[in-house]
């Protein structure tokens, strides 16, 4: 008879506040067979405040791989892991992807236990539109490719959102100020959920200027919310050119697939296009074909 495989838990922890743990993921923590966590000190003290006692395993950037057979043995013997990290949903900016997808392909079932997240909670409290954003984790420790990594996303009209250390919050305000303008808005969202919850909003330059003169900045955890782009005007359509477009065109196609192909290529509306057409073919008949 064939043993059914177990399950993996991908279970969110709070953030700060412990009585955002549901209950649901209460009772996971309670009876999973094994938990592997980001930092089994950390988990231990968590397990302790609900007087929880399971067996950890600790599972991090740089022993995940190492970790992966023993953890998919257990999986194969029927056993329910509990994954977690620190704080928040694993697996944003935290270990346990490369766990997820050898699960998967080992058709053990993976299940998520949500919960809370410092992405979401951030972008719940930053007042800035939260329909499309872009979630980046943390940039890099050093100052010049941290710097290019920003100006890759200077023209990105999503929302974005960043993790950050509290020790590079100055550096990094700078640095966005630098790259996206002073006059961006943003958000830093500090220690959510916690006691000494913060959250200051202004734009980019003020934020920066605020870092610079207070040293709350750099203590505890650190979200970054900042606005979009602004969506870049369409660049004026050279006449000249539509018209140049369009007569050659015209030579190898039907109008109406000359003046459609001839807009994407200048960048002209489809309205422009054809009325250039509609005057260079003989009697302007068959422009819309």
């Amino acid at each position: 008879m064939t043993k059914e495989r177990g399950t993996l838990q991908v279970v969110a922890t709070p953030i700060g506040n412990l009585a955002d743990l549901s209950p649901r993921a209460q009772q996971a923590l309670r009876e999973a067979d094994v938990i592997a966590a980001e930092d089994t000190r950390r988990t231990q003290q968590l397990l302790s405040a609900l007087g929880i006692a399971r067996p950890l395993i600790s599972l991090y950037e740089h022993n995940e791989t190492q970790r992966i057979p023993e953890l998919l043995g257990r999986l194969a013997d029927g056993q329910t892991v509990a994954l977690v990290s620190d704080a928040g949903t694993p697996l944003l900016s935290d270990p346990g992807y490369e766990l997820t997808r050898a699960a998967v392909g080992a058709g053990v079932r993976v299940v998520a236990i949500p919960g809370a997240s410092a992405l979401t909670t951030a972008l719940a409290v930053a007042a800035l539109p939260a329909q499309r954003f872009c979630f980046e984790g943390f940039l890099s420790a050093r100052a010049a490719e941290r710097r290019a990594q920003l100006a890759a996303l200077a023209h990105e009209t999503r929302t974005l959102v960043f993790f950050e250390a509290p020790h590079r919050i100055r550096a990094t305000l700078a640095d966005m100020a630098a790259e996206f303008g002073a006059a961006r808005a943003a958000v830093v969202a500090r220690e959510l959920t916690k006691v000494h919850e913060q959250v200051y909003r202004g734009a980019l330059g003020e934020l920066a200027a605020q870092a610079a003169r207070e040293q709350n900045f750099e203590r505890g955890e650190i979200t970054l919310v900042v606005a979009g782009a602004a969506p870049a005007m369409q660049a004026a359509v050279d006449p000249v050119q539509l018209r140049r477009t369009v007569e050659l065109l015209l030579k190898e196609l039907p109008p109406g697939r000359a003046a459609a192909l001839a807009a994407q290529l200048t960048g002209a509306t489809r309205a422009e296009a054809y009325a250039l057409v509609r005057r260079d073919t003989p009697g302007g008949a068959g422009a819309e074909r």
